[in-house]
């Protein structure tokens, strides 16, 4: 009797022990559970700060003179002598070249063909012995100091183009240099038949780099906002239709982790993978602009560099 007693009391003691540590055990894995259970992930951020934007279109056009005149000879016949070359300076009334109207049986002296006015000879089509008429433009005489480019704007963009609007121009030939030209001349009408309108530019200032004759690169600047938030374009978040930026809160998660906020935006302009940011944010603080797809409201993050941050 006395080893029956004995033998229960030892197996309650053992089922008692083993129910503690197992109470035990599992409370230490709801701890370590709860441990892991915060994710902390990694990104870089964004210091925002007031800038400006300027929204544009870009198209392709030529240089040219503003003032350009055709040279024309007074009668047919075929050019026996030519005294200039495209790049001659030329003053009024110089003569160019030397028309001969003879013909069989009847012989003429040269008629010489004059400059109407002075400039910069910018195209000489014919050579000696070629036969002209007095509708034959034999060259052209330009004012290289005063340059214009000419663009053909699409008729979709036709109401987004006014005078004096500014734009940046570039060259292949000086590919690290941006100019300025403003508009200046506006066509009333389209081309009926490309459905484009003729605009004319100025570089301003005038740059003796700039000639004749070379392609130019127009950003035509439409729209332009001042001292606004821009951020990276990519750092904006849509869910569900709503625009959102993840901005570092100064608030700490449990573990003492940086946490993020998620915020809805208001989105203005667009342009070269930025984006205005109208309402939402204010400058100065931090948003997140690589790790943010996979964030949520309140994450824990570690921030691993902080762009644009003022030094």
């Amino acid at each position: 009797m006395n080893f029956k007693k004995t033998f229960i009391l030892t197996a309650a003691v053992a089922a008692a022990f083993t129910m503690v540590s197992c109470k035990e055990k599992k409370s230490a894995a709801a701890s370590g559970a709860e441990e892991i259970k915060e994710s902390v992930f990694a990104v870089n951020t964004f210091k925002t700060s007031a800038g400006n934007l300027d929204d544009y279109l870009e198209f392709g056009g030529d240089v040219s003179s503003v003032s350009a005149i055709d040279v024309l000879p007074d009668t047919s016949g075929k050019i026996t002598q030519t005294l200039v070359s495209i790049g001659d300076r030329v003053k009024k009334d110089d003569i160019i070249a030397y028309v001969d109207a003879s013909r069989p049986g009847m012989n003429y002296a040269a008629s010489p063909v004059k400059s109407p006015v002075s400039g910069t000879v910018t195209a000489y089509p014919y050579t000696i012995g070629a036969t002209v008429s007095p509708s034959s433009s034999i060259a052209k005489i330009s004012d290289t100091k005063e340059l214009q480019i000419k663009v053909n704007i699409p008729e979709r963009f036709v109401s987004r183009i006014k005078l004096n609007q500014k734009a940046a121009i570039t060259f292949d030939s000086y590919p690290a240099d941006v100019f300025t030209a403003v508009v200046f001349e506006v066509s009333p009408v389209l081309d009926s038949v490309s459905r484009t309108m003729a605009i004319k530019l100025r570089i301003e200032p005038e740059d003796p780099k700039v000639r004749v004759g070379m392609y130019a690169r127009v950003k035509l600047v439409t729209e332009s906002v001042h001292d606004v938030i821009v951020v990276p374009a990519t750092a904006v978040v849509t869910r569900d239709g709503v625009a959102y930026l993840f901005v570092v809160s100064d608030r700490k998660s449990a573990k003492g982790n940086t946490t993020v906020d998620m915020v809805p935006v208001k989105l203005g302009i667009s342009v070269d993978n930025k984006t205005e940011i109208t309402e939402g944010i204010k400058a100065g603080v931090q948003i997140v602009v690589k790790g943010q797809t996979l964030l949520n409201q309140g994450d824990s993050v570690t921030v691993l560099s902080v762009v644009n941050e003022d030094k």
